[in-house]
């Protein structure tokens, strides 16, 4: 679809149909690249989107067991040099 760029303070935007936005599902943020000669806009998924989710669909299956059962042994660093 055909659409004009307009100056918008020292840059130059477009206006996106809210049609369109709500396709892509563009928020309040996007992420931006040049490539090939054509700009990519692609929606910004929120830092660790779905974690809670994962985790209770981990507790339900018994995935949230520590990875190892017993705590690691000391080294001869942590006996012999380590200082609080």
């Amino acid at each position: 679809m055909p659409t004009k760029i307009v100056p918008i303070g020292n840059s130059r935007g477009i206006r996106i149909p809210k049609a369109n936005l709500e396709h892509c599902g563009l928020g309040e943020e996007v992420d931006l690249q040049a490539k090939n000669g054509a700009l990519i806009l692609r929606p910004v998924d929120a830092p660790r989107a779905g974690w809670a989710e994962a985790f209770t669909q981990m507790g339900k299956t018994g995935d949230d067991r520590p990875a190892h059962e017993a705590a690691p042994s000391a080294t001869a660093f942590d006996a012999r040099e380590w200082k609080w």
